[in-house]
């Protein structure tokens, strides 16, 4: 199998089920922004020691690709996916578990630390992009409900990541001031 197609030498491609858009289209946008966050999350699986974040990042790297695919299919009107909210219910309890071992947060934070840390606060940004071109999306057009939620929450998690692995390796939170 070939990794070029050609398909889209002047700017469209396809979407699952065959309808053809253009790659500024918001759904391929959306997913551009999706691949762009599994990307970056890649970067950090390949770089983190803590063996525990590590699993839990590689499953949400599987949980974008399917959110990705969901959103690359105009036919689906709204799957229930209520393993959405089961993951949102774990990066909660994980989200809870770690802040109560770091210094409790009084200031805004300037991302950054440790270089583990700062790919974690960069991963954290790129699913806030993702998140409001899902947003901009279902503004348009029938979203689950639950990849919204999905993201908003995984960003906090990827935060709290971020704080954790800078924590564990004793680098510096860097406070905002004016």
């Amino acid at each position: 199998m070939s990794v070029y197609t050609r398909f889209g030498d002047k700017g469209n491609t396809s979407l699952f089920g065959g309808m053809t858009v253009s790659k500024t289209d918001p759904r391929i946008e959306t997913c551009g922004n999706l691949d762009e966050l599994n990307s970056s999350l890649g970067v950090v699986v390949a770089r983190i020691k803590d063996k525990k974040i590590k699993e839990e990042l590689l499953k949400i790297q599987k949980d974008i690709f399917e959110i990705g695919a969901i959103i690359a299919r105009p036919s689906l009107k709204k799957e229930e996916k209520k393993y959405f909210l089961e993951r949102v219910k774990e990066f909660e309890k994980i989200i809870d578990n770690l802040t109560k071992k770091l210094p409790e947060l009084e200031n805004f934070i300037l991302p950054g630390g440790g270089e583990t840390g700062s790919l974690l606060h960069l991963s954290r940004t790129i699913a806030r992009r993702a998140e409001r071109r899902i947003v901009g999306l279902s503004e348009h057009d029938v979203v689950n409900e639950e990849i919204l939620v999905y993201i908003n929450r995984l960003s906090d998690l990827l935060f709290t990541f971020a704080r954790y692995i800078n924590f564990k390796e004793k680098k510096k939170e860097n406070i905002w001031s004016r």
